[in-house]
């Protein structure tokens, strides 16, 4: 038999799983820009403040079941990390609208600031394939899937830290190394949210408090 509080949480799973496409679109159209030079600032900046908005009904509706319900145990876990993960993919958002914002403040010039011998697709491949995995295991509340974005964040790491030693070795105008040095460094804060994600899952399933970083 079902009970009053499943359907609020239903609809907080349905909002969650909204923010995680929207999400996911907004960091692949931050990268579209940088690999690519495609103008998509204004359409990134709608879905991050679109994010923004969701994150707020989510926390508002969170709080409506609490002090409606008064939820205790796993009821309480899951909105309290479903509150967590809101702000995780309001983050992710916000940063891919960063990436696309400095590309176009800065006016960069894809032919003038590329990466030499760097290859940022492999690091926006992987971050890109753990914001997924990450809403992955929230529709399923899959620990085992969380825990593999710890495996993912250390390889993201490596590539930024790498990124940067290579960066400091490149003739590049301040232009190009602001520009690239933020880029990958937003990178690699989408990655740490889609971590904290994977926290939140584990948090919400089994109760327990682990850090995937």
């Amino acid at each position: 038999m079902s009970r009053l509080i499943d359907r609020g949480l239903e609809q907080l799973s349905k909002l969650l799983f909204k923010m995680g496409d929207l999400a996911e679109k907004a960091v692949s159209l931050s990268f579209d820009c940088y690999l690519e030079g495609r103008d998509v600032n204004q359409r990134v900046q709608i879905l991050s403040e679109t994010l923004v908005l969701l994150n707020e009904e989510v926390e508002k509706k969170a709080i409506e079941l609490i002090a409606r319900y008064q939820p205790v145990a796993h009821d309480l876990r899951t909105i309290i990390s479903y509150i967590k993960i809101a702000y995780d993919l309001s983050r992710v958002g916000r940063y891919a609208w960063d990436i696309t914002f400095v590309y176009k403040r800065l006016d960069v010039k894809k032919e003038e600031c590329e990466f030499p011998r760097i290859q940022p697709e492999k690091a926006c491949k992987k971050v890109l394939e753990m914001v997924r995995t990450s809403m992955k295991a929230v529709k399923k509340h899959n620990v085992e899937l969380a825990k593999k974005l710890a495996v993912m964040e250390n390889d993201v790491d490596e590539m930024y830290y790498g990124y940067i030693d290579k960066l400091l070795e490149q003739p590049a105008t301040t232009k190009c190394i602001i520009s690239n040095l933020l880029f990958i460094r937003h990178l690699e804060r989408i990655a740490d949210h889609a971590c904290y994600i994977g926290e939140s899952v584990v948090y919400l399933t089994k109760g327990e408090r682990i850090s995937l970083r």
